[in-house]
């Protein structure tokens, strides 16, 4: 049995029906909330903007800060950098003959 949830999410005074799974409905109002407080804060801000602007505006802030986040989690630089190290340490034990000792 398929366990969907039908919603109408708000976003930027705009009704948009979902059928979503129920364990991504708790993320996804909070997103629609984040938008929205982004866009009122922009329309405080700027008054001789329309709606689309600052839709505009904050997906443009939140797909940098989506940008930013993945460059401090990118992990295959470390993963290679972990790999060199660990054929490095199995060269070093080979050639020190260490390994034979146990």
């Amino acid at each position: 049995m398929e366990d969907k949830l039908s919603i109408r999410v708000n976003v930027a005074d705009r009704y948009y029906p979902l059928k979503i799974d129920r364990s991504d409905e708790e993320k996804i109002r909070k997103a629609a909330r984040t938008i929205n407080e982004k866009v009122s804060l922009y329309k405080k801000r700027y008054t001789d903007k329309d709606l689309q602007d600052f839709l505009a505006m904050a997906a443009l802030q939140f797909v940098i800060k989506l940008l930013e986040s993945e460059n401090r989690f990118e992990v295959a630089p470390l993963v290679d950098e972990l790999n060199e190290l660990d054929e490095w340490l199995d060269d070093y034990l080979e050639k020190s003959d260490i390994r034979s000792l146990k």
